[in-house]
């Protein structure tokens, strides 16, 4: 479960004001102007941001004095940073180890993670034989195996076309709900929040005032979601 909490965050001269909750087994969008702060807070969530002031936890252990490395999330960008070099099998194996130093049940272990995002007949291929699509499929293999409770996607799909980001919503709506991980999805897209979120966070004017039912969100939008869909 993610709770945020008066989160005040400063990049700047900008400050972000935010509170939400996601349950495990939850998919929150979080959708807004370019510029409002959505990045910001998924940033702060994994580290790379203090924050000011306020109360980030995961499953209830406060987060905001851990390094980067020891957060129990994992964050998946719109650039998929697949090393060229490394096979795809390799690629996803960094999710379990940095050395790759693999026992035969963790090389189990990729194999079926690779199975399930559809790409186990290629693990022996390198990045650049892959298409856009495959590409995100293989980071979000390695997401996987980092077996973390919470996963944080900043516009991982946002390059990719209509039928294939489709395709790639409806995987992460099985595979990551499957786990019971909490999911924070930042989009400009309301049909992506439509599509796989039972929760949105509205982003604007540097605040999030909480999570709340997708579809009420939708049917009764705020003004300022309103301003943004036109």
């Amino acid at each position: 479960m993610i709770e945020v909490q008066e989160a005040v965050i400063r990049r700047g001269s900008f400050e972000l004001h935010a509170s939400l909750s996601v349950p495990a087994g939850a998919i929150c969008a979080v959708i807004g102007p370019s510029g409002s702060g959505k990045s910001t807070l998924l940033e702060a969530m994994a580290g790379f941001i203090p924050m000011a002031s306020g109360s980030m936890r995961i499953a209830g252990t406060e987060i905001s004095a851990l390094t980067p490395s020891d957060r129990p999330l994992t964050l998946l960008f719109q650039n998929n940073n697949l090393f060229p070099h490394l096979s795809v099998e390799q690629n996803a194996g960094l999710g379990l180890r940095p050395a790759l130093s693999l026992s035969v049940d963790e090389k189990r272990a990729v194999a079926d993670v690779l199975s399930e995002v559809g790409l186990g007949d290629l693990g022996a291929r390198l990045p650049a034989e892959l298409s856009g699509g495959q590409r995100q499929r293989a980071a979000l293999a390695r997401a996987l195996l980092r077996d973390r409770p919470v996963l944080l996607l900043d516009e991982p799909f946002a390059a990719l076309g209509p039928a294939l980001r489709d395709e790639m919503l409806g995987l992460i709506d099985r595979l990551v709900l499957r786990r019971e991980m909490a999911v924070l999805m930042i989009t400009h897209a309301p049909e992506e929040a439509r599509a796989v979120a039972g929760l949105t966070a509205v982003c604007a004017h540097g605040r999030i005032d909480g999570a709340h039912e997708t579809s009420k969100v939708f049917a009764n939008p705020t003004p300022e979601l309103s301003a943004y869909l036109g």
